[in-house]
């Protein structure tokens, strides 16, 4: 559920300390901003799949000490005072996911601050499409994406 977010915000820490060097970010579908606020959380609140905005919120409050610390970059990367210097990263988001927002504004922001990101946002999926290969042609190509941009990274 917060691998994209745990990712993200190791990334950021591991920069912070200047160690290990990381080569790569792979960020599907990342909880990005711990708010929730974001206008997909309206548009795709319910019945879209098992991820809902309650559910959401329910997460939120569970993984949270507080809601305050939503606003502090270890829960909500996208909050981050500073962006830069971080690995490639490619964001993979759902069009039909409370998290859609969030997670295309996380990649525009990381390409504002000189990474090096590629978006790719999958039409008509919703959020954990990703796992659903073969069954669904979407999931494949993402799969197939993502293992190309992890070959790649590692070759460099």
């Amino acid at each position: 559920m917060h691998g994209g977010n745990l990712a993200a915000v190791v990334a950021l820490a591991a920069r912070d300390a200047g160690k290990p060097g990381l080569c790569f970010q792979l960020l599907i579908y990342p909880v990005a901003d711990y708010r929730c606020a974001s206008a997909s959380y309206e548009q795709y609140a319910t019945g879209y799949g098992v991820l809902e905005a309650q559910t959401m919120h329910w997460f939120r409050n569970h993984y949270l000490n507080d809601p305050g610390e939503a606003l502090e970059w270890r829960a909500s990367p996208l909050v981050a005072a500073d962006l830069g210097r971080l690995p490639p990263a490619l964001v993979i988001t759902a069009e039909c996911d409370v998290l859609h927002d969030e997670g295309v504004a996380y990649a525009r922001a990381l390409a504002a601050q000189g990474n090096v990101v590629d978006h790719i946002e999958a039409s008509g999926m919703i959020h954990g499409f990703f796992g659903l290969a073969p069954m669904i042609s979407g999931a494949v190509v993402a799969q197939s994406q993502a293992v190309q941009a992890l070959r790649a990274a590692f070759e460099r």
